[in-house]
């Protein structure tokens, strides 16, 4: 194979990308109190539902999409997970096909992605780059983080939030949702989780967490101890709050966070990640590392309440 017919598969590629799924990317142009703003989304269901970036839509009275074709809609917030940061909008009136499902657990590093938008007010944007890297951390406003976030070297500029971040075969593998500097750019994945986030806003508008109470931090685990628990971090209890369910349980400052529910911890992303809906009330056994010693005690954990 020469270069020119690798050219003309990358560009095959990235052109039949752009036309399968363009048609379905929209330009969202939003209304608050404070003013106007803009993002992207893109069509998921044959309902009109579309999915964007909850901060994109963050205090939005008035909401509108546009499509390729010159269509423009109005459009309301279904749902707006801000942990997520994940958003659902429903468009009045028909839209175009939604656009494929993909899986980003299977994703690659190097592997060919297609970002597609509305950065800096251009509608109809597709810019084509590789997967730099996968398992980055993002911060959130509400100061929690979203595991798994794919890194790209697509580029990507404001308004490119919410928009698709697509494979090769025109499968919705991320949600554009940050510029995190210049040649890098982060993307939300779309993956069990997140598609169980999705289906909640549709279902019923909102998300329900599980929560514990407790803050803290990844520490290296000495030597004899990572031997013993088999890895080698551990989360450090930096505070409890009181009267949480870790208060109730006898979870101190200074513990180390071992296991949860039989399923080993080594970082905060670690508790975050089984916090969801179906902890929510049900006893699991926690294992601490404490004064030399695993002490295993029982949390119940209760509802996240994010207002």
């Amino acid at each position: 194979m020469d270069e020119d017919d690798v050219l003309d598969a990358y560009s095959r590629a990235v052109t039949g990308v752009a036309a399968s799924v363009l048609p379905s990317v929209a330009a969202v142009t939003v209304r608050t109190p404070r003013g106007s703003g803009g993002g992207s989304a893109s069509v998921i269901s044959r309902d009109g539902h579309l999915l964007t970036s909850a901060h994109v839509v963050e205090g939005a009275d008035r909401v509108s999409v546009a499509f390729a074709d010159g269509s423009e809609l109005a459009a309301s917030v279904v749902g707006s997970d801000v942990l997520s940061d994940l958003a659902v909008l429903r468009a009045e009136g028909e839209t175009p096909s939604p656009v494929p499902w993909g899986d980003a657990t299977g994703l690659r590093v190097g592997q060919l992605v297609v970002a597609l938008g509305n950065p800096l007010g251009l509608a109809g944007s597709v810019t084509a780059g590789i997967v730099s890297a996968l398992g980055r951390s993002l911060p959130t406003r509400a100061g929690r983080v979203i595991d798994e976030v794919i890194q790209t070297d697509a580029a990507l500029n404001p308004g490119n939030s919410g928009g698709v971040l697509a494979d090769s075969r025109g499968r919705m593998v991320g949600v554009n949702t940050a510029v995190a500097g210049i040649g890098l750019g982060l993307a939300v994945p779309i993956n069990p989780t997140t598609r169980a986030i999705i289906d909640s806003l549709i279902a019923s508008g909102r998300v329900r967490r599980a929560w514990l109470g407790v803050a803290g931090a990844q520490v290296p685990l000495a030597p004899p101890v990572a031997a013993k628990v088999g890895a080698k971090t551990g989360m450090q209890v930096a505070s409890v709050v009181e009267g949480s369910p870790a208060d109730h349980a006898g979870a101190r400052r200074g513990d180390i966070v071992i296991a949860l529910d039989g399923q080993p911890i080594t970082s905060v992303t670690g508790v975050q990640r089984q916090m969801v809906e179906r902890a929510i009330g049900r006893r699991m056994e926690m294992t601490l590392w404490r004064n030399g010693a695993l002490v295993d005690v029982v949390v119940e954990p209760e509802e996240l309440r994010t207002a």
